[in-house]
């Protein structure tokens, strides 16, 4: 009686433990299969692939009564906080389970971490006065001194992606700051060679200057345009172009006007003293710069800039013929000739000098 009782609390007790193991090495299983997460996706060069190691069951572990044949008997094997099991081969082919060791504090991702620091390097302030402005500061300096037409060799692409990373790590208002000063340096040095030119080289050495700097910034500006689509036109309401031919204006114009205007006045009363060219690009350049420099040569301004002057009236006809008169006296004694006239019709020198065909040509022009 006490043998029956005894063996039928032992095959309950066996029936309760089959039924544990069986749902505790179903959940290890399931736990097995999910994928491991990303810190512990590369694999140890010495383990084996998965796949390409045999669970082999010892046949002591093996429950010959329960309904689950060839399932190890016992606990499961223990999991670490990332989940993921290691199968390892023993010395005498026997399997061994074995956790893989949690990841250490160094390894894990930090989610408040911004996204920029994942994307690029953190440039601190030091970085870019070591690394980034060098490159910049290099290749301002080529643009400001290159000749019109020559050939620079600098990576507009590289200068624009430095650019654009000190935008994007917040130093764009360094950036803006040092291109500032970089530029006033050379423009302050402009002015002082300008102030020992002669007389004779003054106005072909202005009109140099000029064209070099605004060649320039026909490449700096584009090198710039993120700091000048996010700081500058966003911050501080302008834009850099003009912040860069205010600094023209400010450092070279504003203090050669008035030793630049009588030479150019000068120059006018004395046809082809400067070339016609040198004479328009500076005129030109002048009123881009400060328009209202018009009331200080408004004749000279008229002959390059349309509707300086105001409109011709009648009165004045006589007054234009004069001049036309004496413009063409001076290009005969000056050694122009006024070409074959052999075929020119009796008269056309008498229409040509009449007050009417003088009208019509001043409104022409």
């Amino acid at each position: 009686m006490e043998e029956s009782m005894e063996d039928e609390e032992m095959l309950t007790y066996e029936a309760m433990m089959d039924d544990q193991n069986h749902n505790n090495w179903e959940a290890a299983a399931d736990n097995f299969r999910q994928p491991p997460p990303p810190s512990s996706s590369i694999q140890d060069p010495g383990r084996e692939p998965p796949g390409g190691q045999l669970l082999t069951v010892p046949a002591g572990s093996v429950d010959r009564k329960g309904p689950k044949e060839g399932l190890p008997m016992g606990p499961p094997p223990l999991l670490e906080p990332n989940g993921v099991i290691m199968m390892l081969k023993s010395c005498d082919g026997a399997a061994v389970t074995k956790a893989a060791p949690a990841p250490t504090p160094s390894s894990t991702i930090n989610i408040n971490t911004s996204t920029s620091k994942f994307l690029m390097n953190v440039i601190t302030i030091e970085d870019y006065k070591s690394t980034y402005w060098p490159k910049l500061d290099g290749a301002i300096d080529q643009l400001l001194t290159q000749s019109p037409g020559d050939y620079i060799p600098i990576s507009y692409e590289q200068i624009y992606s430095c650019v654009y990373k000190c935008v994007c790590q917040q130093h764009s208002e360094q950036m803006y700051s040092d291109l500032i000063k970089k530029i006033t340096s050379h423009l302050e040095r402009v002015s002082k060679e300008l102030q020992a030119s002669p007389p004779d080289l003054y106005i072909e050495r202005f009109n140099i200057a000029l064209g070099q700097y605004m060649g320039a910034l026909q490449s700096i500006v584009p090198l710039f345009i993120y700091m000048n689509k996010f700081y500058i036109e966003t911050k501080l309401n302008r834009d850099l172009k003009d912040d860069l031919i205010k600094l023209f204006t400010e450092h070279v114009a504003d203090k050669h006007i008035y030793s630049l205007m009588p030479l150019l006045l000068e120059a006018q009363s004395t046809p082809f003293q400067v070339t016609p060219s040198t004479m328009a690009n500076i005129v030109k350049g002048l009123y881009t710069l400060r328009p209202e420099w018009v009331q200080m040569a408004p004749t000279l301004f008229s002959k390059f800039i349309p509707n300086i002057l105001p409109p011709a009236v009648e009165s004045e006809l006589s007054e234009y013929a004069a001049q036309d008169q004496k413009l063409q006296r001076e290009l005969i004694q000056n050694g122009f000739t006024r070409g074959d006239q052999s075929r020119k019709r009796a008269g056309d020198e008498l229409a040509y000098n009449s007050p009417s065909a003088c009208a019509s040509s001043r409104g022409y022009r």
